[in-house]
């Protein structure tokens, strides 16, 4: 299991970045744990709306991107600390071989997005494989 670096940010090491126009981008804390029958993310998104989230998968990762908006400070603000953040995000998983993201299944709550990716199950009835005799 791997946290992916997002495209969004072309520096190294830096989770959250301003460009000039006072737009941030930034990376989401989440928690990835290993369940009895899935993998399970979750994301802590606060201040979000589900409309505003996006979750798509490309091969083995899942990316999950949105927007937070700003609107509850006035215009002029001057700030002595400033620890949320708002604007774009986007975060990627690498999920690992043996859970099956065609099957998972995403809730938003209370600020918290949880994805469960099931654990890939093998076909439950044995196959039989043939044997020729030898000529």
């Amino acid at each position: 299991m791997c946290k992916v670096n997002s495209s969004l940010y072309p520096q190294k090491g830096s989770s959250n970045r301003r460009d000039g126009g006072g737009q941030s981008h930034w990376i989401p804390n989440a928690d990835v744990y290993a369940a009895e029958d899935a993998l399970v993310v979750k994301v802590e998104l606060a201040g979000m709306r589900r409309e505003d989230l996006e979750l798509a998968v490309e091969g083995n990762r899942l990316v999950i991107t949105g927007q937070r908006p700003d609107g509850c400070r006035p215009p002029g603000a001057k700030f002595r600390v400033m620890e949320i953040n708002y604007g774009e995000f986007e975060c990627v998983f690498e999920i690992p071989a043996g859970y099956d993201l065609c099957h998972a299944k995403a809730n938003y709550q209370n600020g918290f997005l949880r994805i469960d990716v099931p654990v890939t199950r093998s076909p439950s009835k044995s196959i039989l494989v043939p044997v020729s005799e030898g000529k």
